[in-house]
């Protein structure tokens, strides 16, 4: 995939994501949540620890993703990106930026899994 400076970036997070400088001091950009893709998540219950439920967690397809278009990437969950391996346009979210407490405020770069 070719990516250039007119490359148009769509957020498929539930969140606005804040990209920051390479010293996590500026803001240069926020990108708006437009929509979500997600990976379809199954749930296989396998027994409880203590009382509590426990569960075999796996995840499938991607749900959500519209089809690959010339000039668009799409920043994704991990997991998303995991579930549609053929994609080269989807990126998640890389070198995160937190404040004192561990919260994370946003990030430095994006990365293709």
């Amino acid at each position: 995939y070719q990516l250039t400076a007119k490359t148009e970036i769509v957020n498929l997070t539930p969140h606005a994501i804040t990209v920051y400088d390479a010293a996590g001091e500026n803001v240069l950009q926020t990108i708006p949540s437009t929509g979500v893709a997600r990976a379809e998540q199954r749930r296989d219950p396998i027994g409880k620890i203590n009382g509590i439920p426990v569960s075999k967690s796996s995840y499938g397809a991607a749900e959500g993703l519209p089809a690959p278009k010339d000039g668009v990437v799409y920043i994704v969950s991990a997991i998303t990106a995991q579930a549609a391996p053929d994609r080269d346009d989807l990126y998640i979210t890389d070198e995160l930026v937190r404040d004192d407490g561990g919260q994370i405020l946003g990030c430095k770069a994006l990365a293709q899994i």
